[in-house]
């Protein structure tokens, strides 16, 4: 009996490398089932991801770009599915704005509207550091109004101010400068090579995940032989690949000098890989060939933003991390639909829906991905996701501000349930000094009873990009710079027999 025509693809994709994965659905892929490998395109759609930052940041999401509507997914298609063989562009496609050696531009006359607005903002509520402005200085606060010329970036007050503090501001010039351009490279309207990933691999190729280029490499993706477009590349997927190299057996992080991680990591982490590596069962698509299979593996995103917007391109690399075990998603935050306001309005809460909670069910053939706007505390009193099991439970915090004066008290009521769970916990941090500061907080918080599972350290996975924070120019930040590990304690019962 012939096999349904998705079934078919998938049996024949599962036996090729993903090079040839990638070969056949450049000539075939209009011809592909729906599903079975959703065009990359969607990276195309230029979003710029606004780091996830603790309050007061959360004003520079109004600055960021809009997901392109659907419409324009539907018009790169053709394009990513037949690679070099794309049509001409159409008169409805965006056209390129900036070449390649023309990337550099101040931000308030930038050619980009997105740009301008975005220094118009720093203008009215970025502050001068100059130290006359100090809280010891003999000068009132005042915001920032001149650009340095090196770098296009309003930093400073004025011409003098920049000019006396100008030694300081070396120390951070050239990286605002490849900020700047960086930002216009994302905007410039050009063909994004490095957003179309791998697809899956095959069982006889190991995962290397010394560092990006290495886990580049043996996932098959396309050459990136350009700085600027890795710093692109990695942007977006620090996320997956962050939780995937914790997560994977063949994690860099050990119990070697400098590995980082502990024995008790060891323990939780080892549950966790028992689930995502499960052995061959000999199981087959007819009905002889049916077997048990475990549980979805769950990852709980807590206090979620941008990165629940991400491309679901860019999260499918997780399937293909794991491609012996399904996993389930969960987005969890009030801000959790934050750059999705095409999926407004939420679903209504319903007895079947309680939460509203919008999932999308086939991303993958092994990936679901939900998405709760609420408290992750208001869900955990409902028992909506009980019983929690270590062998397939994870929770994962994107820069929580765990430590920051303006977000610890969110987390005052979530971290005793966390730890009630017994899962791990990993949790990412934009510089070292808000990792220490979140680390430190929840040594405060709830001493004695937590485990460190991987000591903070810097994150081999982090993105290569710097970011901006609009409120302060002299503020630099890379998306998941850091990287480390808890859980709440176990307590062993041991027995004393009597005499």
């Amino acid at each position: 009996m012939a096999l349904p025509a998705d079934l078919a693809a998938r049996s024949a994709l599962s036996r090729v490398c993903s090079h040839c994965s990638v070969s056949f659905r450049r000539q075939a892929g209009a011809r592909l089932p729906n599903g079975l490998f959703q065009a990359s395109q969607r990276q195309q759609q230029q979003r710029s991801v606004h780091s996830k930052c603790p309050p007061p940041r959360a004003a520079v999401d109004n600055n960021v770009p809009k997901p392109a509507p659907t419409s324009v997914t539907k018009r790169f298609s053709s394009g990513f599915a037949f690679g070099s063989n794309a049509p001409a562009p159409t008169k409805t496609e965006k056209k390129r704005v900036l070449e390649a050696d023309d990337l550099f531009h101040s931000f308030t006359n930038s050619p980009i509207p997105e740009i301008r607005k975005r220094a118009a903002f720093m203008r009215q509520y970025a502050r001068c550091n100059h130290p006359d402005h100090q809280p010891h200085g003999n000068l009132a606060p005042a915001h920032v109004d001149f650009e340095c010329p090196d770098c296009g970036i309003p930093v400073s007050c004025s011409k003098e101010h920049w000019a006396d503090d100008y030694e300081k501001h070396l120390e951070i010039c050239d990286t605002l400068r490849q900020i700047n351009e960086d930002d216009h490279d994302l905007r410039s309207g050009r063909f994004f090579p490095e957003f179309e990933y791998a697809g899956p691999q095959i069982d006889e190729a190991l995962i290397n995940m010394t560092n990006w280029d290495t886990f580049l490499y043996t996932r098959s993706f396309l050459a990136i032989d350009d700085d600027r477009s890795m710093r692109q590349a990695t942007r977006l997927l620090t996320y997956p690949v962050t939780i995937a190299s914790v997560l994977h057996e063949l994690s860099p992080y050990n119990l070697k000098s400098g590995g980082r991680l502990t024995a008790e990591g060891l323990k939780s982490f080892s549950a966790l890989r028992y689930t995502l590596h499960p052995p061959k069962n000999g199981g087959g698509m007819d009905i002889k060939g049916l077997r048990v299979e475990a549980p979805p593996v769950r990852l709980f995103i807590l206090g979620a933003r941008a990165e629940s917007s991400l491309p679901r391109d860019v999260w499918v690399q997780l399937a293909h991390v794991f491609p012996g075990s399904r996993i389930h998603l969960i987005f969890i935050g009030p801000e959790s639909m934050t750059n999705r306001d095409n999926e407004f309005p939420l679903p209504p809460r319903t007895a079947t829906n309680p939460f509203g909670a919008i999932v999308e069910d086939r991303v993958w053939p092994t990936m679901k991905i939900s998405t709760i706007v609420d408290y992750y505390h208001t869900l955990h009193k409902t028992g909506h996701f009980y019983p929690y099991d270590p062998y397939f439970d994870c929770f994962v915090m994107f820069h929580p501000g765990l430590g920051h004066p303006a977000s610890s008290h969110e987390w005052v009521e979530t971290l005793p349930m966390l730890l009630e769970t017994k899962a791990p916990i990993i949790v990412t941090g934009y510089t070292q000094e808000d990792m220490e500061r979140d680390v430190a907080w929840v040594n405060k918080t709830a001493h004695g009873e937590f485990d460190m599972l991987l000591e903070p350290g810097e994150n081999r996975f982090r993105s290569l990009r710097w970011d901006l924070n609009d409120l302060d120019p002299q503020d630099v930040s890379a998306g998941n710079w850091g990287v480390w590990a808890f859980r709440g304690k176990r307590y062993e019962t041991t027995r004393k027999d009597s005499e």
